[in-house]
């Protein structure tokens, strides 16, 4: 066997990864924050989802795949909470087009109040100075050529429907953000649709740093096939 057949033969699946991050976790001293967080919620959090804010907690970035419903954005909530925790850390949460923006804005700003969120889109610009930013990734990429003085502080960057990287046309927007962070920041990559987890985890890894990937396949809502 080649060197390359047996590097690519060591490289391990999504359900190892979770399970490495499993035991990683089992050695870790506690997360108080994710206990606050529990606490807040109406419903017991998942087995995926608690694996995913312990990551966070303990400070790496995430790259979490699960079906539509199935709650992704818990692991988003838990990012804003731990960043609310601290004096001056700020979040961004970029989505790929402004419909969603603005749906996730008005969300976190009944939840946490709308001084504490702001509004970044091509329409909009509301409160940008706000410790939890919602915009779109387009923004976000402008904002990192720019230098903004915005990106003081910045400790955690969400980016939802991540899948959008292999877009033809827009993919690279997302691959500038994710290259140009600056390191200290930590990423939550969400979706629903990404095919390659395995090695789109293994990228992260290389360009973010420590990054568990994190994949559940089970439904909330059954998948039906129906023939007419």
């Amino acid at each position: 066997m080649s060197a390359a057949s047996a590097g690519a033969a060591a490289v391990p699946s999504p359900a190892e990864r979770f399970a490495a991050a499993q035991a990683r976790n089992a050695g870790r001293s506690g997360a108080p924050r994710l206990e606050e967080f529990r606490q807040k919620q109406e419903f017991p959090l998942d087995e995926f989802q608690l694996e995913s804010c312990r990551s966070l907690e303990a400070g790496n970035s995430v790259l979490v795949a699960a079906p539509t419903g199935a709650g992704k954005t818990i692991v988003a909530e838990f990012a804003v909470h731990l960043a609310l925790a601290q004096p001056r850390a700020k979040v961004f949460y970029t989505t790929p087009i402004k419909a969603l923006s603005n749906q996730k804005y008005s969300e976190l700003a009944s939840e946490h109040g709308s001084d504490k969120i702001g509004l970044l889109t091509g329409d909009s610009n509301i409160n940008s100075s706000a410790r939890v930013v919602v915009m779109t990734t387009e923004v976000l990429r402008n904002m990192l050529y720019a230098d903004s003085p915005l990106l003081k502080d910045l400790a955690f960057v969400v980016m939802d429907e991540v899948h959008y990287l292999a877009d033809r046309f827009r993919g690279a927007v997302w691959e500038e953000v994710i290259i140009h962070l600056p390191d200290t920041v930590r990423l939550v990559s969400l979706s629903a649709t990404v095919s390659n987890a395995e090695e789109f985890g293994d990228w992260l890894q290389a360009v973010r740093g420590d990054t568990d990937v994190i994949v559940s396949e089970e439904r909330p809502v059954p998948l039906e096939q129906h023939v007419l």
